[in-house]
């Protein structure tokens, strides 16, 4: 049977690859971090709805765990595609768990024993994880990962495994996964506010990122969905948001629009008055772009909540007598206003996914002016790439939201499936 390669296994992929499974098609999903689910596993809510994000992924990541066409490849990075349509050859490396995945449970004994703690990606760094761990509490596969870098051989994990499924010593695997075509969707990174010093982020603790801020909500997040300060642990009693950090930035060379930011900052918002109803929420944006299907009436809604907007871009974040200092132009009435925030949530935006240009160059399709992967055509054909039988999808592509990588998703893995029956 002829199998199709997912590279990517976030909402995009996951959903390109039950489409094609379901079709009887035999699917790689493959995937660098322990677990599958993408950056939708580290969000609370999802816009318009405010539906419970993982209560619409974990169905689809289980599914993709039972379903007999898909082999999960995780902890595994592609390092090379040679072949045309239709015989492909995608040679991938298979990284060390430091786990056996066919004896360990998932039971966490090791987890809870084990003492070390380092920073946790997952959380965006505002909780901690054991040097053995479980990358998210509904991971699929359902195993733990033995951090190598971290680890201080103390034992403990070894052990209490009653199944023995835990290494000493594990090494990188090579394969080679033969496709009738493959599909693209590597996602994206968040921008590094670091580069926008002006704002101070990780100068001042009460500096946070979007993603900080939707772990902090989240109530499996590493506060149990209360938000508080990281400078004393209180609730914030007033909270600002700052649009376009790391979008629209020219002098970044990041001119685009990174499509979501307005959306994610207005639902946060919400979120906060709901949950904190004394607690002042400002907004500061360049243009509300709220360009979907009932994004506009969300945008009324948050007003009707009390979410203040204010139209300008504070030059940036400073401390005076103690406490936040913000200083912006109201653009809509020209007057200069000052906030004095205890909380500021910088809207990241997404850039394209690290090793993005080395894949684009592996299998010879280009990456845009912004480093996306190029399609054939952005109006006529988003999926295509010029090198047949390679297609793309979701935030590869440029930045969307959850709805338009699912369509997209679809439509590449139809596009796919066309090659199957044609090889």
């Amino acid at each position: 049977m002829h199998s199709v390669v997912v590279i990517g296994a976030g909402v995009t992929g996951i959903q390109a690859a039950l489409d094609l499974a379901d079709h009887g098609v035999r699917v790689h999903l493959v995937e660098r971090e322990p677990s599958i689910g993408g950056h939708m596993a580290q969000l609370d809510k999802t816009f318009p709805t405010n539906d419970c994000s993982m209560c619409i992924l974990s169905p689809k990541m289980l599914d993709v765990s039972r379903h007999e066409n898909i082999s999960i490849h995780t902890c595994t990075e592609v390092i090379g595609i040679d072949g045309e349509v239709g015989r492909f050859r995608v040679k991938v490396r298979k990284n060390p768990r430091y786990v056996d995945e066919e004896l360990c449970n998932g039971c966490g004994d090791c987890v809870r024993i084990c003492p070390v703690e380092v920073y946790n990606r997952f959380d965006a760094g505002v909780g901690v994880r054991k040097a053995i761990y479980k990358p998210q509490p509904q991971a699929v596969p359902d195993i733990v990962i033995r951090d190598n870098d971290h680890c201080i051989e103390c034992g403990l994990c070894y052990d209490i495994c009653g199944r023995d499924a835990i290494r000493r010593e594990d090494s990188p695997k090579e394969a080679v996964i033969e496709a009738a075509s493959v599909i693209i969707t590597t996602g994206y990174d968040v921008f590094d506010a670091v580069k926008k010093d002006q704002f101070q982020y990780l100068r001042y603790p009460d500096v946070i990122t979007s993603l900080e801020f939707e772990r902090m909500m989240n109530a499996s997040g590493p506060t149990g969905g209360e938000i508080r300060r990281l400078s004393d642990g209180k609730a914030p009693a007033s909270v600002v948001f700052i649009q376009c950090v790391g979008s629209r930035d020219i002098p970044l060379s990041r001119p685009y629009c990174s499509g979501i930011c307005c959306m994610y900052a207005l639902k946060n918002a919400m979120l906060l008055r709901e949950k904190y109803p004394e607690t002042g929420v400002t907004i500061l944006y360049m243009d509300i772009r709220a360009y979907g299907k009932g994004y506009e009436e969300y945008f009324e809604r948050a007003k009707s909540l009390g979410v203040e907007f204010l139209r300008g871009m504070p030059s940036g974040v400073q401390v005076l007598d103690g406490s936040m200092l913000i200083r912006v132009e109201n653009t809509e009435t020209g007057k200069m206003v000052e906030l004095r925030p205890e909380l500021v949530v910088l809207s990241v935006g997404l850039e394209p996914a690290r090793d993005s240009r080395a894949l684009a160059a592996s299998c010879g399709i280009p990456v845009s002016e912004s480093g996306f992967y190029q399609s054939l055509h952005d109006k006529l054909d988003m999926v295509a790439t010029i090198a047949p039988g390679i297609y793309i999808a979701g935030t590869a592509v440029s930045p969307r939201d959850i709805p338009d990588c699912v369509a997209q998703a679809q439509a590449a893995a139809m596009r796919a499936f066309l090659d199957v029956l044609r090889g």
